[in-house]
């Protein structure tokens, strides 16, 4: 019996040893039962994609005509000549301008742009009150509005009609001039759809690009003959130079020609 009982006691060690050499080895309660360990891989669930929503493609613009189509307005028909004002109404500018047409007892006509006559309602009606003339100048001058599909086109043009006769309801909307004098018929088809004539220059100073007040007044001067549509700019950015060249300009134009309405 003490063999025996010597002899299960040195198993008993080297089974104690055995398991301690492996480190990696649990110790169970005896009798419980043995936990079998899972042999297949366990893989994050997939994510659901969202739906992509392209838009579709936006048309070509179509190409520029080589020359300016036939039909717009760059004369008065008359020995007098026009002046017109673009970009605008301008609270900075605007005023300014209308103080000085009225000293000089004239009136000229205002190619307004239609985000800008919604936000300024009373300078659309200071301008009709005055005695002026509104053309359709686009609604945020968009220079390639008159490449794009004609459906754009006359929605633009609508909107500005729009917000100008909101403004100044029951104000004819004569004319169209296009942003940059950049024509194309299918604009021109639009615009006389909607009731306006086409409305170009014949003189540009480019007081756009800032020069001087001598230089406009020089450019007007040079350029201008008979009946002449004269471009100037009363929005669109620091319009200093314009303002100060409008009363030696306009009393040169009134001396050599006449300033008239446009009609």
């Amino acid at each position: 019996m003490q063999a025996r009982a010597a002899l299960a006691s040195v198993l008993a060690v080297v089974l104690v040893l055995s398991g301690c050499a492996q480190p990696d080895s649990t110790v169970h309660a005896a009798g419980g039962p043995q936990p079998v360990e899972s042999t297949t891989p366990t893989t994050p669930p997939t994510p659901t994609p969202k739906p992509t929503r392209t838009k579709p493609p936006k048309p070509p613009l179509r190409p520029l005509p080589a020359k300016l189509p036939a039909g717009l307005r760059r004369n008065t028909g008359v020995r007098p000549v026009a002046l017109t004002f673009d970009d605008g109404p301008s609270p900075a500018w605007t005023p300014k301008v209308l103080d000085q047409l009225r000293a000089a007892h004239v009136t000229a006509t205002f190619c307004v742009i239609g985000f800008e006559a919604q936000r300024h309602p009373d300078l659309i009606r200071r301008i009709v009150r005055e005695g002026h003339q509104l053309c359709n100048h686009s609604w945020r001058h968009d220079l390639d509005l008159a490449r794009r599909p004609e459906a754009e086109i006359r929605a633009d043009l609508a909107r500005t009609n729009k917000a100008i006769q909101t403004a100044a309801p029951g104000t004819p909307v004569s004319f169209y001039r296009q942003p940059g004098g950049r024509w194309t018929p299918e604009v021109l088809a639009v615009a006389k759809d909607l009731g306006m004539h086409p409305l170009h220059w014949a003189v540009d100073p480019q007081d756009w690009d800032k020069p001087s007040a001598d230089t406009i007044a020089k450019r007007v001067h040079n350029a201008a003959r008979p009946g002449s549509v004269v471009l100037l700019h009363d929005g669109g950015g620091n319009r200093g130079a314009t303002l100060a060249a409008c009363p030696r300009l306009i009393a040169d134009l009134k001396h050599r020609f006449g300033i008239t309405r446009l009609s």
